[in-house]
């Protein structure tokens, strides 16, 4: 998809999902190289009169300002806020989060387990907590804009959209309309009273109803019938629908549904104090009746592992058994437009290398990966080296720990197709080597660059450009081990080879020689 600039900063690269307040759209920020989200608002509904006009872009830059102010991680951080000189466009940037929409954990046979649904509650909860006190009321709270991320922290998105699209200022809808989601909206938005940090309990207990029971409170044929029952009808308590819900909790929900905003629970450090006794204790693992969705982020973790780190990346798949490559095989063609996509996939990495954008470089070539692997096969030339590309520039962009698990499958192609000791494999296993050492994987990484050079030492000399490289590797890595009279082992005679190949005067002669000094004088050695 061509890129879309915003404002010369961002590029629009596709949709991640469309709402009745605008559309979602992965971008990248060209000047940080790093993906975001953009949040397109509403674009066909601001053709508005110039007063009305200038009132939006002041509603929607002091919206986007209170968004940012929200300093929780249950809040994803705003990073820009863009509003075209013609009031045309407005766009919220913001960070990407990689997780599960609520509204997935919803609808299935298999019921949430209730500290599942107590765990969603309690971190909805403390991410309200701190936007009421700014204050900042979320209005249009419901599962879609809840989202679980892969750690198991909630993410509560969109807030100050449906401030930012007031009715009674923008007229961004037709009259009589209201903004919000029917089926979470309190008695007082349907009846345009006074919004209040109540009403985003009258939503939380909506949803919380959803999750224990699987049926939100009220249901019926029109959103007129299911606005009539917001403000009349009784909902049905959680134990009628499911007994295994605790009466106490059972309690919270029929106060956080009641009719009358101060009749609900005053604030939403109660409500979480009131979940506190059926979220999981620290350390304790889930019990088997406790397993959530197959696949789902558990947003119980957060309560198990308290500020735990970051999950130990998951080892690679297996490789494939090595086949036999028949070299009278003939060559596989690649198909026109999928040959037109790979080669302006290539230009466009390449212009994006040319700014440092790795990042974003290294995405350009992953949309073409799958199409060109399902075309032409996992192990084919081709695919191969767009893979490899990729990965180098997962490498130039400082991702190490992405390259890795990359570079150790496509050294095991390359010895599959190419051969063990073919130039593809040995440069494989080299960046694998240095993804290695620059995650502290520092004894793993000098054993498979010493294997290379090996490698190398078979079949070309001991000099040559590439058993340079890896000779300095090794003895670099050995200094920064603190390992240093076997650095000097290493990196004397590189030197005295590398004066030979290149000469003394060599800008790379020169850098090792002071590196060498700098070494010798750590270990005391007199060069007077």
């Amino acid at each position: 998809m061509p890129a879309q600039p915003i404002s010369e900063r961002y590029e629009i690269i596709g949709e991640l999902g469309a709402g009745g307040m605008g559309a979602v759209q992965r971008g990248f920020d060209r000047v940080l190289d790093r993906p975001v989200a953009i949040k397109r608002i509403r674009p066909e509904s601001l053709a508005l009169a110039p007063a009305a006009a200038d009132e939006l872009a002041k509603r929607f830059r002091r919206e986007a300002r209170i968004t940012a102010r929200i300093q929780h991680p249950g809040v994803p951080q705003v990073y820009d806020a863009v509003l075209d000189a013609a009031h045309e466009q407005l766009y919220l940037v913001m960070e990407l989060v990689d997780g599960t929409s609520l509204r997935k954990y919803l609808g299935t046979d298999q019921q949430l387990p209730i500290t599942w649904a107590a765990a969603v509650g309690a971190q909805v909860s403390t991410v309200l907590s701190h936007a009421h006190v700014i204050p900042a009321v979320h209005r249009d709270l419901k599962p879609d804009n809840i989202i679980v991320a892969r750690g198991g922290t909630v993410k509560v998105l969109d807030f100050g959209i449906a401030a930012i699209l007031r009715t009674d200022v923008t007229k961004l809808t037709a009259v009589g309309s209201y903004m919000g989601s029917r089926p979470y909206m309190a008695p007082e938005q349907i009846q345009s009273g006074q919004i209040t940090p109540q009403t985003d309990l009258y939503a939380l207990g909506c949803i919380l109803h959803e999750l224990l029971s699987g049926q939100r409170p009220f249901n019926g044929p029109s959103d007129y019938e299911i606005m009539e029952m917001q403000v009349h009808a009784a909902p049905t308590p959680l134990r009628q629908l499911r007994a295994d819900v605790p009466a106490a909790l059972e309690d919270l929900v029929l106060q956080m549904l009641s009719k009358s905003a101060e009749q609900r629970p005053a604030d939403t450090q109660e409500v979480y104090e009131r979940l506190l006794p059926f979220l999981p204790e620290a350390g304790q693992d889930p019990a088997p009746e406790e397993t959530g969705p197959a696949g789902a982020p558990d947003p119980t973790g957060v309560f198990r592992h308290p500020y735990a780190p970051r999950s130990r990346p998951t080892a690679p798949p297996p490789a494939p058994t090595p086949t036999l490559i028949d070299p009278q095989a003939q060559p596989v063609p690649v198909p026109e437009q999928l040959r037109v996509d790979i080669e302006s996939a290539y230009a466009q990495a390449d212009a994006l290398m040319g700014e440092e954008r790795f990042a974003q470089a290294a995405e350009v070539l992953g949309e073409v990966l799958a199409p060109a692997a399902q075309a032409l096969g996992a192990d084919n030339k081709k695919v191969l080296e767009l893979r490899r590309k990729r990965s180098g520039m997962l490498i130039l962009g400082g991702d190490y720990r992405a390259a890795l698990p990359e570079f150790d499958a496509l050294a095991d192609a390359y010895a599959r197709t190419s051969g063990p000791t073919s130039k593809a494999a040995r440069l494989c296993r080299a960046q694998a080597a240095h993804a290695r050492a620059n995650l502290g994987q520092a004894t793993v990484a000098l054993r498979e660059l010493h294997a290379v050079l090996e490698l190398v030492r078979n079949v070309a000399s001991d000099a040559s450009e590439e058993a340079i490289e890896l000779r300095r590797s090794i003895g670099s890595l050995l200094a920064s081990q603190q390992r240093l009279r076997e650095a000097l082992e290493v990196l004397e005679p590189l030197l005295d080879d590398m004066h030979l190949v290149l000469g003394e005067d060599d800008e790379e002669c020169l850098s090792l020689a002071d590196d060498i000094a700098r070494i010798r004088l750590a270990l005391g050695y007199d060069d007077a």
